[in-house]
């Protein structure tokens, strides 16, 4: 009888700590280092989380994350006023574990993560300000702030190709939102696509841009190109879109936010003579009409993924705060070639396919928007 009682006693020992196990495995798999589940605010440009685009990107690599830590949370924040950005993020910082902030106006965020080190800050499309420079042009690497870059131009040169390979009218364009750095690469990519197009696989395409609307950097350099001059203004950004398609434009690669969705709207109105390039993520949906479809393809900045990895990073404590620029190589970059959700033609599909390898592979190293930059669209390695 004791030996009974003293096997029922073991295997009862057995099973709490095996529930005991199984719970820690559950809280670790919920919580970040603390103990506590994370609390994120995401904050965003005026255009908001559901732009389509780049802020809804983000926002969706946050809630992938939160479907698999289903103990954590999400707080969106849409600034008016993107002057206000920084401040934007001071008002917030107390109340959240992480601050997710989509856009070059976040750079400045430096100071208010030194001030809250137990926070932690995903910086997109920036890094951190070096707080000492009085030009805005120094950066910093901040122990609590992960921040990414993407190589844009690789995104925006597959634009550029399958523009010129595409148009019916010899006329091509790309429509960008405000000059922060990440929109002169995509610029600048373009144009570099349309040249290597144009040099390499027989097309005769030409980058039409409109002196009224031509954008100035951070620098206050004139870049060219056709800007809206903000993200989230999608009646001025129809108006820069109907005024390229009355040039002749047939393509227009709208890298401009929730102004991008002009773009669209005039395409739609164009009686299925202009299509669209998606920008930053899959726009297959937002290009649907009633007897079709105005996106050609979408070029991609896979922030969602990145966004949500860092997340993860948090829980299992291996997080760091970093500057990284990610490229084609690092799954950054791409396009979209999934069946039923493009209209590329398969020669052009397969010139896109031979290019990324190109570019993964360093053949092909498509020019910045970086101030100073000796590359141009029509002098760079690969051309």
């Amino acid at each position: 009888m004791r030996v009974k009682k003293a096997l029922v006693i073991a295997l009862a020992a057995l099973l709490v700590a095996g529930m005991a196990a199984c719970g820690s495995s559950a809280t670790n798999n919920n919580t970040n280092a603390s103990g506590k589940a994370l609390k994120i605010a995401i904050v965003t440009s005026p255009s908001g989380v559901d732009d389509g685009s780049f802020n809804q990107n983000n926002y969706e690599g946050i809630q992938a994350f939160i479907k698999n830590y289903p103990g954590s949370s999400v707080k969106p924040v849409q600034q008016t006023d993107q002057a206000k950005s920084i401040q934007s993020v001071q008002d917030v910082v107390a109340d959240y574990d992480v601050i997710v902030t989509p856009g070059f106006q976040f750079s400045g965020i430096t100071k208010i993560a030194q001030e809250n080190p137990n926070k932690k800050f995903i910086l997109v499309d920036a890094f951190p300000a070096d707080p000492t420079d009085s030009t805005g042009v120094k950066t910093s690497v901040v122990d609590n702030i992960y921040a990414m870059q993407f190589a844009e131009q690789e995104s925006g040169f597959y634009a550029g190709v399958a523009a010129a390979m595409e148009t019916t009218s010899g006329k091509v364009a790309v429509m960008n939102g405000q000059a922060f750095p990440s929109n002169v690469h995509y610029q600048r990519g373009f144009e570099a696509g349309v040249e290597y197009a144009n040099k390499h696989l027989g097309t005769k395409a030409a980058c039409v841009a409109l002196p009224s609307f031509a954008g100035k950097d951070v620098t206050g350099a004139n870049v060219g190109g056709n800007y809206v001059g903000s993200f989230a203004d999608p009646a001025k950004g129809k108006v820069v879109a109907e005024a390229l398609i009355a040039q002749g434009v047939d393509i227009i690669f709208p890298a401009a936010g929730g102004s991008g969705n002009g773009a669209f709207t005039a395409a739609k109105e164009s009686n299925g003579k202009v299509k669209v390039i998606g920008c930053d993520v899959n726009q297959w949906n937002d290009g649907k009409t009633a007897t079709g479809n105005v996106v050609l393809t979408s070029v991609l900045k896979v922030m969602d993924v990145q966004v949500e990895r860092q997340l993860e990073n948090i829980v299992n404590g291996s997080f760091k705060g970093e500057n990284v620029t990610l490229h084609a190589k690092d799954d950054g970059t791409g396009f979209v070639s999934e069946d039923g959700q493009h209209q590329l033609s398969a020669k052009t599909l397969e010139a896109l396919k031979t290019i990324e390898e190109g570019i993964k592979g360093g053949t092909i190293v498509p020019p910045t928007g970086d101030p100073g930059t000796t590359e141009t669209p029509t002098s760079f390695p690969g051309l």
